[in-house]
């Protein structure tokens, strides 16, 4: 069973206005709501992908029963902590041609609360996986994601993190299974600027020395890099799709990935599968559909067949002239 966390869920609330204009009145020409949080991105992606998961996190208000009972109606198996005080953060995100964002600051969070979410956790078995994903709410320690792996330390759960900067870094010494961070966040916490998934390989294998046991770095229309669990390097590409909106495409893959995992597939299949999960919801409106995904993993697998026959030729191709010249110097 897989089991995702969202400690700092939202409601986004996405708007293309046809102004923007500081100090005046704008107006909006559509708007849509989404149930925001990286876990539960992660969950909604495994859920539609007929992955049996939980999603857990705590939620508030009467922001907090709408995101429930979104999800639950789309068939997400929730097991949420509800605040007595409180509620689930709104975020503001303007579409136009400079996407802009206003985030929610969300609840404060009780330690009675967080001991609940604890006494929840405790029940996750062994062979099962926990995803820590996102940020969290100010109230709590940047070290939370660590104390929660040392407190499930030792019982053979999988733990997979794909947090910003500190938290991800902080997690690094309970050598999580798997992390998942974008080129940008990976290039700012070693002061380099890396894009393409051969610029940032060499920092993937630095994270997996530091106890990461794989480690993908996603770089966008570049594609990702994978350093698997015995220092094996796997190369990406994107399958061929218009950008739409890229929320929430950095968790479809970490849901893709495991996805793939938990039927049994090699780390070449799941990358892939994983490239073609996170293509799927960059190209849709909210997140991806089963059937949108299954058209661009095909597609991105027929461009790295036609990519093969490419290279191939044209070793092929380079063999002869070289042999046509061995020949006429001889």
């Amino acid at each position: 069973m897989i089991y995702t966390l969202t400690l700092n869920p939202a409601i986004d609330y996405v708007m293309e206005p046809l102004t923007l204009d500081m100090g005046f009145t704008n107006r909006s020409s559509s708007e849509d709501i989404f149930c925001g949080g990286n876990g539960i991105n992660v969950s909604t992606i495994l859920n539609e992908l007929e992955c049996d998961n939980v999603a857990l996190g705590i939620i508030g208000g009467f922001t907090g029963r709408y995101l429930l009972e979104t999800l639950i109606d789309r068939g997400v198996n929730c097991n949420f902590v509800r605040l007595e005080k409180g509620a689930t953060r709104i975020n503001v995100k303007l579409q136009g041609v400079v996407m802009t964002i206003v985030n929610g600051m969300g609840p404060k969070i009780p330690q009675s609360k967080i001991d609940e979410i604890y006494r929840r956790l405790d029940r996750i078995k062994a062979g099962d996986t926990l995803v820590l994903t996102g940020s969290i709410p100010k109230c709590l320690d940047e070290r939370m994601y660590l104390e929660i792996m040392n407190r499930l330390a030792g019982r053979g759960i999988r733990f997979v993190v794909d947090a910003p900067g500190q938290l991800l870094m902080e997690s690094l010494s309970a050598r999580p299974f798997l992390i998942k961070p974008n080129n940008h966040e990976v290039g700012r916490i070693f002061g380099e600027k890396p894009e393409k998934p051969e610029e940032v390989m060499h920092l993937a294998h630095k994270l997996h020395e530091l106890g990461a046991v794989n480690v993908i770095v996603s770089c966008g229309k570049w594609g990702s890099a994978l350093v698997d669990e015995a220092g094996n390097e796997h190369i990406c590409g994107v399958p061929k799709c218009r950008l739409v909106n890229a929320t929430g495409s950095g968790d479809s893959m970490v849901a893709g990935f495991l996805a793939k995992l938990e039927e049994g597939a090699d780390y070449d299949t799941a990358l892939n599968y994983a490239s073609a999960c996170g293509s799927a919801t960059a190209s849709s409106k909210g997140l991806a559909t089963k059937a949108r995904i299954e058209k661009l993993y095909n597609r991105l697998l027929e461009q790295n067949s036609a990519a093969r026959e490419a290279k191939q030729s044209k070793e092929i191709k380079e063999a002869k002239t070289s042999k046509e010249k061995r020949a006429q110097g001889a």
